[in-house]
């Protein structure tokens, strides 16, 4: 590697020099930031295109976006900040620090949940018809912000050596995400210590792009309204308790060692499933209850 800063060692991929920011007129602005950016503004224009396929006017979308970007925003960051009080309540100006990381997707679903729960009933509209376009959009958010973990170095998984184990130069790491098994395995090259890890933003990110494609799909054949917003908790919670476990940095309930993202999309699925499982009953019942009349 010859010192350089990262490498899919497996795939013979190198980056010698990992740029996380970039400087416009003297002012930095992290890579972070600017892919989250442009995974919301992805994400709008899916859900806005949903919209019109479905014959609703995407203005009444764009006017939610406005209001949903702001509040789950401020939802990730609290969210984060919470389950990592430690790290910021001796300093508490670093919880401002957007462009240092630190946005839990989760935090950021409840935000626009709560805000489509309040706009829908502003505007007298279906909460669970506006999530089905909705949620097309923020999985696609998803898909492309988490490239921004890659930037920042985070949201990695403890040691492996398969095909697509990431190495990464130990002083680009936050110390609070490296494991004492990493520790244990790093890899000194040149005089360079490494750490080799799963790349669990990437896994994320792949699943994720199988869960929209799925949805796209599907999205013709749905059979009731809200079964696009529980296919999504359903897809995305599967993928989340099988990334979240394999990962360093997880946030954990208080007085606990569970990651508090794992068991909610745990949750989310055992509900997820109820939900279509029981709806889907429903329908066929009364499909037959209709047939058998006479």
């Amino acid at each position: 590697m010859n010192g350089a800063d990262l490498s899919f060692v497996n795939l013979g991929i190198t980056i010698d020099h990992l740029r996380n920011s970039v400087t416009i007129f003297g002012f930095r602005i992290a890579f972070y930031g600017i892919i989250i950016g442009l995974g919301m503004l992805a994400g709008i224009c899916v859900a806005l295109s949903d919209a019109k396929r479905r014959g609703q006017d995407p203005d009444m979308y764009l006017d939610f976006a406005l209001y949903a970007i702001i509040i789950s925003i401020i939802g990730a960051r609290a969210y984060y900040v919470i389950f990592d009080w430690d790290n910021y309540k001796d300093n508490l100006l670093q919880i401002f620090n957007l462009r240092a990381g630190g946005l839990a997707i989760y935090g950021g679903v409840i935000g626009a949940a709560l805000t489509l729960i309040v706009f829908t009933k502003v505007r007298k509209q279906s909460f669970f018809s506006m999530a089905d376009s909705g949620v097309l959009g923020l999985i696609t958010g998803q898909i492309i912000g988490r490239w921004g973990n890659f930037f920042n170095c985070e949201a990695f998984g403890g040691f492996t050596d398969n095909l697509l184990a990431m190495r990464i130069k130990m002083s680009l790491v936050n110390p609070s995400m490296i494991s004492q098994e990493l520790v244990d395995k790093q890899i000194v090259e040149n005089g360079v210590a490494y750490i080799q890890v799963h790349p669990t933003f990437f896994y994320e990110s792949m699943w994720n792009l199988g869960v929209l494609a799925f949805m796209l799909w599907y999205r013709k054949r749905k059979k009731f309204e809200g079964e696009m917003l529980w296919i999504y908790f359903l897809g995305y919670g599967l993928g989340r308790v099988w990334i979240e476990g394999l990962r360093t940095d997880q946030l954990k309930l208080p007085g606990t060692g569970m990651a508090v993202s794992q068991l909610l999309s745990a949750a989310l699925v055992c509900v997820a499933a109820a939900v279509i499982v029981t709806r889907h009953r429903k329908l066929k019942a009364e499909k037959e209850s209709m047939r058998t009349e006479p």
